[in-house]
C-alpha cells in the first residue's frame, strides 16, 4: 500500500499527521538530514523535527495534504504558526544550546499520482 493510501485510510488527523510526519522523516533522512528529535513538546508549541542538515540545526515542520482542496501543502504555515514554532524553537535551544547556524524549514508533502510529492523549503520563514 502507498504511503499516500495509508495516510488517507488513517482515522483521526492526529493518525493521518503521525503516519505523513513518519514519511516525511524517512525522506529527510534518505536526503542527507540527522534527526536528533522529533514531536518536541514545549509550553511554546511542538517541534516536528529538529536535526542537522550539514552544520546547520533545523527546526522542520511537516504538512501533507492529500487533496489540494484547501491548497499546497507548503501554504499550511501561516505567522502564527511560524510564531509558535520559533518560540518553541528558542525553548529547545534553552535546554539544549547550539552555537552554530540555526534556520526554520517546512517539508510540504502533496500527493501525487505515484505517491508523495516532497518540497523540503529550507530557510523558509525566519524567527522576526
Amino acid at each position: 500500500m502507498s504511503a499516500v493510501r495509508r495516510f488517507r485510510r488513517q482515522q483521526s488527523t492526529h493518525d493521518r499527521g503521525r503516519a505523513a510526519e513518519a514519511d516525511g522523516v524517512r525522506w529527510l533522512q534518505k536526503n542527507g538530514f540527522r534527526v536528533l528529535a522529533r514531536n518536541v513538546r514545549t509550553k511554546a508549541g511542538e517541534l516536528d523535527v529538529v536535526g542537522h542538515d550539514g552544520d546547520t540545526l533545523a527546526f522542520v515542520e511537516i504538512k501533507a495534504r492529500s487533496t489540494p482542496d484547501f491548497g499546497p501543502a507548503s501554504a499550511a504555515v501561516p505567522a502564527l504558526k511560524q510564531r509558535r514554532i520559533a518560540r518553541a524553537a528558542a525553548m529547545y535551544l534553552t535546554r539544549h544550546p547550539y552555537s552554530g547556524p540555526c534556520r526554520f524549514d517546512v517539508l510540504a508533502m502533496d500527493s501525487g499520482e505515484t505517491g508523495w510529492s516532497y518540497n523540503w523549503i529550507r530557510n523558509a520563514f525566519d524567527a522576526s
